[in-house]
């Protein structure tokens, strides 16, 4: 009920604020486990890109969030959980195979980190290893114009979202070079709806 009552107020928010524009929702399977894989710009990434998705998002979280205890339940009762950075979290690892299990939608961030120049990162070796593990799809997902947000004169920048083509994983869970080349699939993808999105706005 908390997360319904917030995606609401969040969607009347952002709409008076960024008149965001969403596309691709017809790409996200609403049924059965799988993964939204975005880029990251900036903090207001989680809660604009979970607004749109026409599916509720329980997202990996650095474990940091989580302190003091408020914020911690706030964000807990959002379907968030902690995750250690810089080290294997089989705990947070676990948890996320749980959720994909149930079905459920997992976000995360490939890049692991925020861009502090708005260009896409490599992608960490995470999301592949669950998309094999958990033998879900995965939907790679552009979030534009965050990191415009009250920065450089840019105070109500228009957002933008993509939901991408679901992409899945071929191959075992252990094969590296596999999960590799798929997590660099996931960016590529990422990375050619930005580019369409830059040869939009140069045309217009």
């Amino acid at each position: 009920m908390f997360y319904r009552c917030l995606k609401v107020l969040f969607q009347i928010l952002f709409g008076i604020l960024f008149r965001p524009v969403i596309k691709g929702k017809e790409n996200v399977p609403m049924e059965g486990g799988m993964i939204m894989a975005a880029n990251h710009l900036s903090n207001w990434d989680p809660p604009m890109a979970g607004t749109y998705m026409p599916r509720p998002v329980a997202y990996m979280a650095k474990e940091e969030l989580f302190k003091p205890a408020i914020a911690g339940a706030i964000i807990r009762a959002l379907y968030a959980f902690p995750v250690k950075r810089g080290a294997a979290d089989r705990g947070a690892i676990k948890t996320a195979l749980g959720i994909l299990k149930q079905g459920l939608c997992l976000g995360v961030f490939p890049e692991g980190t925020r861009s502090r120049t708005g260009k896409l990162g490599k992608a960490e070796s995470g999301v592949a290893l669950l998309a094999a593990m958990g033998k879900v799809p995965v939907v790679p997902t552009a979030i534009i114009g965050t990191n415009r947000i009250f920065q450089n004169g840019g105070l109500l920048p228009r957002i933008k979202i993509i939901f991408g083509e679901p992409l899945y994983f071929e191959g075992k869970h252990n094969d590296k070079e596999a999960l590799a080349a798929f997590s660099e699939k996931i960016m590529e993808r990422i990375s050619c709806m930005l580019a369409e999105n830059e040869q939009v706005l140069k045309k217009n």
